[in-house]
């Protein structure tokens, strides 16, 4: 049996081919949307990509289903308590996908991060017949965690209803397998689909059982307790992508081929002017040096595709602003969470506005070392979450978490020095961006962060133990 994970950084996302090696026949398994990885893999051993699988409809990213259905003819499978717009084989318990003679993949309903979620479990045939090799669990069991139950709460099923559910799938159908079977979740740490994510790639059942504090020995009421408690708040494109996910869609390279057009200046000023979201992606120190006026950052290294979705309309158009080199992977990155809005590029990028310097604007970055300077009316703005802030903050700061910044943009003065910070640096300069675009022009951006700043050793507050 081959088995293949694929992770995509970004957003904490694993994905996986299984194929068996005498038939050459495989799978794939919660795909990215961009899906040449697979194609460019299957070619170099050979495989013929039949079957893809969905664990459930992920709220988090839009799926490759399609693209590989639609690429390759792919059959595609849901578990048997789906409804979709387009075709589908319905997976129930026990139900089957014979690869080969050597490689079959069984089906488990796991619903409880969703209601029609299943598991996968991989036989090699050659190993042992009777007892899985491995198990893809999707968002039902990560290492260390399990998935959350209050993402579909909004669909006609409660939170509580799917803790239970959840409770069930975990004790009376996963945990009932051997302790040596591998375990391959659809995510890993960052994730926002649970709470305490591990960055294992893989583990044991058995690891696991021993480890995963929601796995441990308690009563369904208290696995619902502890499991509706405390997880972090979900962006708000997951609803969006949940849906799209069950949809017939357009596929990624033909929503890439629509937004992939070279506006000049003079375009790109008057959609901006009505309306029109410029979202630079060029590195904190990039963007603070010069970018276009009331255009906003969200660096591409970093969780770009979790905070466009989070601080983004996805039916706003918007303009990339870029490095020529990011322009394509920039629209890759935002087609993932299904934002296919995008209008097309500035043409030259920051080139473009060598002769308009009326149209650039700066951000003023300082050091830690520097901030004692700032006496006076002065604002220290920390966008962390609340966890982080929890853990340890500078002294006087003001919170307000980046995702409800611009609804509680009148906290903010207008008038003295608003120093922005997160913990490490990237978003301190989206929230700096967001703020100017609102015509703040008193905005300042601590660079390093929080990180810098304990670093230098100035002083904290810390929870008291």
């Amino acid at each position: 049996m081959f088995l293949q994970r694929y992770y995509l950084e970004c957003l904490s996302h694993a994905s996986y081919m299984v194929a068996d090696e005498k038939t050459k026949t495989a799978a794939v398994i919660d795909p990215r949307r961009d899906i040449n990885i697979y194609l460019d893999d299957a070619r170099a051993h050979g495989f013929e990509i039949k079957h893809v699988i969905l664990t459930h409809f992920h709220a988090d990213f839009v799926a490759g289903h399609i693209e590989l259905r639609d690429k390759l003819g792919a059959c595609i499978h849901l578990g048997a308590r789906a409804k979709a717009e387009f075709t589908f084989n319905p997976l129930s318990d026990g139900s089957s996908i014979e690869l080969g003679e050597q490689t079959r993949l069984v089906a488990m309903e796991t619903p409880g991060h969703t209601p029609e979620g299943i598991s996968i479990l991989a036989f090699d045939n050659t190993v042992d017949s009777k007892n899985p090799q491995a198990m893809f669990t999707g968002d039902t069991l990560f290492l260390g965690d399990v998935g959350r139950p209050d993402l579909f709460a909004s669909v006609g099923v409660s939170a509580r209803e799917l803790a239970k559910m959840l409770f069930n799938s975990l004790h009376n159908k996963l945990l009932t397998l051997p302790d040596a079977t591998l375990v391959y979740p659809a995510h890993g740490a960052g994730s926002m689909c649970g709470k305490a994510l591990s960055d294992q790639e893989v583990s044991t059942l058995g690891e696991q059982r021993r480890y995963n504090y929601a796995l441990q020995p308690m009563s369904e009421d208290d696995f619902i307790r502890m499991i509706t408690a405390d997880q972090p708040e979900a962006p708000a494109y997951f609803g969006y992508d949940a849906t799209l996910n069950q949809k017939e869609r357009p596929s990624l390279d033909e929503s890439i081929a629509e937004s992939f057009h070279a506006l000049d200046l003079a375009t790109v000023l008057e959609l901006q002017q009505s309306g029109a979201v410029v979202l630079d992606v060029r590195d904190a120190p990039d963007f603070a040096s010069a970018h276009l006026r009331h255009s906003i950052n969200i660096g591409i290294d970093g969780r770009f595709a979790t905070w466009c979705g989070t601080l983004l309309d996805k039916d706003i158009p918007i303009i990339i602003s870029a490095e020529p080199h990011q322009v394509t992977e920039a629209m890759i990155r935002l087609g993932r969470i299904g934002f296919n809005n995008v209008k097309g590029f500035l043409k030259g990028g920051m080139h473009s506005l060598t002769d308009r310097t009326d149209l650039i604007s700066k951000t003023q970055r300082i050091a830690p070392s520097t901030l004692r300077e700032y006496e006076g009316e002065t604002t220290l703005l920390d966008i962390r979450t609340a966890t982080e802030r929890k853990a340890g903050h500078i002294l006087n700061s003001v919170h307000i978490p980046l995702n409800h910044l611009l609804e509680r943009i009148a906290e903010i003065p207008l008038t003295g020095k608003v120093i922005v910070h997160c913990q490490g640096g990237y978003r301190s300069m989206i929230a700096a961006s967001l703020l100017e675009k609102e015509k703040r022009d008193n905005v300042l951006d601590l660079a390093g962060g929080y990180q810098a700043w304990v670093t230098t050793q100035n002083p904290v507050h810390l929870p008291t133990s």
